[in-house]
């Protein structure tokens, strides 16, 4: 994965992750409010080595520092035992053993210093301040009577501790930090929601953006669609609102297949996808009439003898079609009908057989195919899903090859792996690749830019509608000749 590919999860994920970062905040937080607060009070002393007389040589002066030094850290491990802290319990009356206040208490000694640090916490700050200041002075009194007694009566101990530094009430607890807490905890939310987002973006198994797409196969991308609520409405949007960007993909697309056919040969296509509803027949008709408006002639045939589309769209008659021409019925010429101002001539599937993998990969079929490609530049197939029939795969060995379509979070990888297979194992050939229903908004976004060419909304929809109401004219027209060719029939 590339950089792009983290951001784009992240991206993806950003309301997961905040909500994650927000909750583990706010948890971080009750957990703190919830807490004793504890304050702590440290007092420092300092050890010194008293020399025997006032006179005394700076060797022997030297020698003293040394030997506090050294025994300064057994003065440390002794202040959290009894002998320390009993007294002290003794003294303040307390209501605690030696091994429980011992717990509350630290002591150090930095390094190459002779002082001692006497730390204490508490939940009661004056107390902590009182426990400190009455453990440094039992402290000095062990050292002094106990472990360092004078040497001779009536002498001075050796060893003298010194308190420099009181201990002083705090005013703020030491614990719990509350901010500390809850910038903890929500970046562990963060770390939780940024895991959860890649083992999501792991387990997904949709084709969502033109760069999964690439990753599957090494055919061209011809083009990408993006999604359009209305489509359902207004399938045909290269007709209906010629000047919108979604048209405009459309011929984006009809440029990049100009472009497969830079080494001759039919220009003879059969558009399918791995599964249903990915948007291959509106993808063909809208194709079809994109590469009439540059004046080539083009064919669109509805081979889907299943589950037929192309004639509801085009809005013309389909009770006679492909189906009549394959078993003899009718010729092609009497079937095709011309659709729109250009050379777009659409042939219905007609009744649907109960054999159609075996009519579609009939020498009827691929006769009727040769003659098409003789007379029209384009002949464009709409096919069944490759993993529901094998309709596809058949046409596709007769044909200059298969355009697949793919929708963006429909469409999953290992059906569409296993639609490439289907058409491999056929002996099919994939020239192209279309996404279709690219999410407009968001990290996948797929952007076409905000222009036209030319006018206002206004005359843009005046434009269309009229198009429109002469194609349904023309197409009523036709729907009553093709009825009477078939009661003839």
């Amino acid at each position: 994965m590339e950089l792009r590919d983290y951001i784009r999860i992240l991206h993806r994920n950003w309301v997961l992750i905040l909500v994650l970062t927000i909750l583990g905040g706010a948890g971080g937080f009750a957990y703190a409010a919830s807490q004793t607060p504890q304050y702590q009070s440290t007092t420092r002393l300092y050890v010194s080595v008293q020399a025997d007389s006032a006179n005394a040589a700076t060797g022997d002066l030297v020698q003293g520092t040394t030997f506090a030094r050294q025994i300064v850290a057994s003065y440390v491990d002794v202040v959290t035992s009894a002998l320390v802290l009993q007294p002290v319990i003794d003294d303040l009356d307390l209501d605690t053993s030696v091994g429980a206040l011992a717990s509350r208490v630290t002591a150090e000694a930095p390094l190459n210093t002779v002082n001692v640090n006497i730390t204490v916490t508490s939940t009661d700050a004056q107390q902590s301040a009182v426990l400190a200041d009455a453990i440094a002075a039992s402290l000095v009194d062990a050292v002094q009577t106990t472990l360092e007694p004078p040497v001779n009566d009536g002498a001075a101990s050796p060893v003298r501790l010194t308190v420099v530094q009181p201990a002083v009430e705090p005013s703020a607890p030491f614990s719990p930090r509350i901010p500390v807490i809850v910038v903890v905890a929500a970046l562990f939310g963060l770390v939780v929601a940024v895991l959860i987002a890649i083992l999501r973006n792991a387990l997904d198994t949709r084709v969502r953006t033109l760069h999964d797409l690439e990753q599957l196969t090494d055919a061209p991308l011809l083009g990408g669609i993006a999604f359009d609520p209305e489509a359902t409405k207004r399938p045909l949007i290269v007709q209906e609102d010629p000047r919108s960007p979604r048209s405009e993909s459309f011929r984006a697309l009809r440029t990049n297949l100009q472009f497969l056919n830079v080494e001759g040969g039919p220009k003879l296509f059969v558009v399918t996808s791995a599964g249903p509803g990915e948007g291959k027949s509106t993808t063909t008709a809208n194709l079809a009439i994109a590469l009439a408006e540059t004046g080539a002639r083009v064919a669109l045939l509805d081979g889907d003898l299943r589950l037929p589309r192309i004639a509801d769209y085009m809005g013309i008659e389909g009770g006679v079609g492909l189906t009549d021409v394959l078993i003899g019925r009718v010729e092609v010429a009497d079937v095709l009908q011309k659709w729109g101002r250009g050379q777009l001539f659409v042939l219905p599937s007609g009744p649907v057989p109960p054999n159609p993998a075996e009519l579609l990969g009939s020498v009827a079929m691929t006769q009727l195919l040769a003659t098409l490609t003789e007379h029209f530049d384009y002949v464009l197939i709409d096919a069944p899903p490759l993993l529901l029939v094998t309709d596809a795969a058949v046409l596709s060995k007769v044909t200059r090859g298969a355009i697949m379509v793919a929708a963006s979070g429909k469409a999953k990888k290992q059906e569409f792996e296993g639609a490439l297979r289907t058409l491999q194992t056929a002996g099919g050939k994939l020239v192209g690749v279309i996404m279709t229903m690219l999410p407009t908004r968001g990290p996948d976004s797929y952007g076409y830019g905000a222009y036209t060419y030319g006018g206002d909304g206004a005359t843009t929809s005046s434009a269309s509608g009229s198009a429109s109401t002469r194609a349904k004219g023309g197409a009523k027209k036709r729907r009553q000749k093709r009825s009477k060719v078939a009661a003839k029939s």
